[in-house]
Formats: C-alpha cells, structure tokens, sequence
C-alpha cells in the first residue's frame, strides 16, 4: 500500500474514532437526564428520540468506519507489535462498552430505569481513560 493511502486510512480512521468517542461520551449523559425524567413524560420522549438518534446516525457508523479501517491498518502492520495488540484490545473493551450502551437504551426504550443517573455519571468516564491509553500507545508506541 502506498504511504500516502496508508495516511489517507489513518486520516479518516482517527476521525471515526473522534465522533465515536463524541457518542460514546455523551450517550450516558442523556441517560443521566432520562433516569431523571417523568416516565411518559415529554423529556422522557425527547431523551429516546435523541438516544436512538445518536446510536443510528453518529455512534453505530462511526464504530463500524473506525473497526473496519482499524482491520486495514492492522493488516498494514502485521506482524503487530505488542503495544499495537493491547490497543486493539482496549478497542475491543470500547466495543463492548459500545454494546452494553446499545442495550441499555433499549431497556429505557421498555419503561425500565436500567441504572441510577449516578451509575451513569460514573461509567461517563469509561471511553475517556480508555481513549488516552490508546493515544498513548498509538503515539509513543512503547517497547516491552
């Protein structure tokens, strides 16, 4: 591959990850809102709405985008060094943290209050930490 193709993957890569993160970030924050609101109340219909509008539009493509183009360059780097494996399972932990949001709308979207508005404000800092180990090893790429 080209290096300059190479950029272009890593270019558009980082971005999906960038308005993954966004989401990831800001999807437990309307939780906290809608664990606060009235059930069946207006807030309670305006935090589904936004909910499943950012799961659709923003979270769910950004995720696939930044997976798929991570498979790339993680093809481009084979064999892969450790420091690249752990990133990628941080990746994983994020996708999975992905999930658990994923489900947790739906059991709001049920009537549920799945969690406290405080468990929420706790786990708001999950894909943050995880985020900046990732950028520590994708940009010092430490030798162990």
């Amino acid at each position: 591959m080209p290096d300059s193709l190479y950029l272009w993957i890593k270019a558009f890569h980082l971005i999906a990850v960038i308005f993954w993160m966004a989401a990831m970030l800001y999807l437990p924050r309307l939780f906290v809102y809608h664990s606060g609101a009235q059930p069946g109340g207006e807030l309670e219909a305006k935090m589904e709405e936004a909910e499943v509008k950012l799961l659709r539009i923003i979270m769910n493509p950004a995720m696939i985008v930044a997976f798929l183009l991570g498979l790339v360059l993680l093809h481009y780097n084979m064999p892969p060094p450790l420091w690249l494996l752990i990133k990628v399972g941080l990746a994983f932990g994020l996708i999975a943290y992905h999930g658990f949001l994923a489900k947790t709308r739906k059991g709001f979207l049920n009537g549920g209050r799945p969690r406290s508005e405080k468990f929420f404000r706790r786990i708001n800092e999950i894909p943050a930490l995880v985020t900046v180990a990732i950028v520590i090893l994708a940009i010092v790429k430490p030798v162990f």
